[in-house]
């Protein structure tokens, strides 16, 4: 006898949709790794040669899962932001904001940013149950997009988990630096 649930977050996942969420839940947790047991002001540190942060990138990593999901189920979201002509010594309000997405500002804590980001997890996982992943939605004008491309939910999914594994490394490599703890190895 098979037993089926009207709600697709709580029946059991196979297939296709089962992978998307296996890959992207080991990817999210080593990239959680990367911060377990540090204060806040370990992971407000910059350590290398970059501006980055563990607990910057927690907040971008959310932000950009959260900008993806947000993709697949409203469509493309314009930016009024012309990126060829900012002037980074004196940028304004908009790309000074979009540059404190990569920082862990005053009064922010780890605690805090992991919440978040476990929060837009659990709606992204919830999403991969849902949505159709072949419904497509057209790619914001920038130029780094082809002009007239469009991804498919899946193909969304699979720049979610690019995404968090690319970061996961830059993490890895941030913490090594702090205290020598690595993720692998």
């Amino acid at each position: 006898m098979t037993m089926t649930s009207t709600d697709p977050t709580t029946a059991p996942t196979t297939g296709e949709r089962a992978d998307v969420l296996d890959v992207l839940r080991k990817h999210r947790a080593l990239f959680r790794h990367t911060v377990d047991g540090l204060t806040d002001e370990q992971a407000r540190l910059t350590p290398t040669v970059s501006t980055l942060s563990l607990g910057g990138l927690v907040k971008h990593v959310s932000a950009v899962e959260q900008t993806w999901a947000s993709f697949v189920t409203d469509g493309p979201r314009e930016s009024d932001i012309n990126w060829a002509d900012v002037d980074w010594s004196n940028p304004p309000p908009e790309v000074q904001a979009y540059a404190d997405g990569f920082r862990m500002l005053e009064g922010e804590t780890l605690a805090g940013l992991l919440a978040a980001y476990d929060e837009v997890a659990a709606a992204t996982d919830a999403l991969v149950l849902t949505v159709d992943l072949d419904a497509r939605q057209p790619l914001p004008a920038a130029p780094w997009f082809e002009p007239g491309a469009s991804w498919s939910a899946r193909r969304v999914f699979a720049h979610i988990v690019a995404e968090t594994a690319q970061h996961a490394g830059h993490a890895d490599i941030i913490r090594e630096t702090i205290d020598g703890q690595k993720s692998m190895g």
